[in-house]
């Protein structure tokens, strides 16, 4: 009797560490410390554009070239889960359409406006990031134009459900001053450059995250 009652005893030890280990192996796999690396889709994505100008508004679209968006590691303390993120995007000016007609296409794809001679592309790297709120976010970085470089600030909201540790898609928005690339719209678009020059170019693009 005794040596049945040490079976069944050494039966339930035996069985209760085989669930613990199988539960702790379970849950130390989600906590996972490498950056999380999530790279554009092979679909094409575009970026939305609009710059003012007099008493109207030219918007136009750019295909993104690469997108990159670095998480760094997950968190799982339910807290901003990409608060040290890491963007990148490039966007080649000689894909801007306007969904209005050729001609105003034409006239954003102006030499000297977007493109310049060498033909380089639009580029964009992160340099710090500041949580404005919950899956809301400050982005500073470099915008290159023409080749030449300036610091500017978007912002980014993150999608995603309850149940979800990181957003399963993203918003970027924003404006930049045209002039700190030494661009006057209307004088290269139009030939013709107002008392005050129009300086503001907005972009706004979504993309999902896999």
């Amino acid at each position: 009797m005794k040596k049945n009652k040490i079976i069944v005893l050494s039966g339930i030890v035996l069985t209760t560490l085989i669930v613990v280990s199988g539960f702790t192996l379970r849950t130390s796999s989600c906590k996972k410390t490498e950056p999380i690396v999530i790279k554009e889709s092979p679909q094409k994505q575009t970026a939305n554009f609009f710059v003012t100008h007099g008493h109207c508004s030219t918007p136009f679209t750019g295909k993104l070239d690469r997108l990159t968006v670095d998480f760094g590691p997950l968190r799982m303390d339910g807290g901003n889960p990409v608060e040290n993120m890491k963007m990148s995007f490039v966007i080649d000016p000689n894909t801007f359409n306007v969904c209005a007609g050729e001609e105003l296409t034409a006239r954003v794809k102006t030499p000297g406006l977007f493109i310049s001679e060498n033909d380089e592309k639009i580029t964009f790297k992160s340099t710090n990031v500041f949580t404005m709120g919950i899956d809301w976010y400050q982005v500073n970085g470099k915008l290159s134009i023409k080749g030449i470089e300036r610091n500017v600030k978007f912002f980014v909201t993150g999608i995603r459900d309850t149940d979800q540790n990181r957003p399963k898609s993203m918003v970027l928005e924003g404006q930049f001053n045209l002039l700190d690339w030494g661009i006057d719209y209307e004088k290269i678009a139009n030939g013709k450059s107002y008392a005050t020059p129009t300086k503001w170019m907005h972009i706004n693009m979504k993309f999902g995250l896999c």
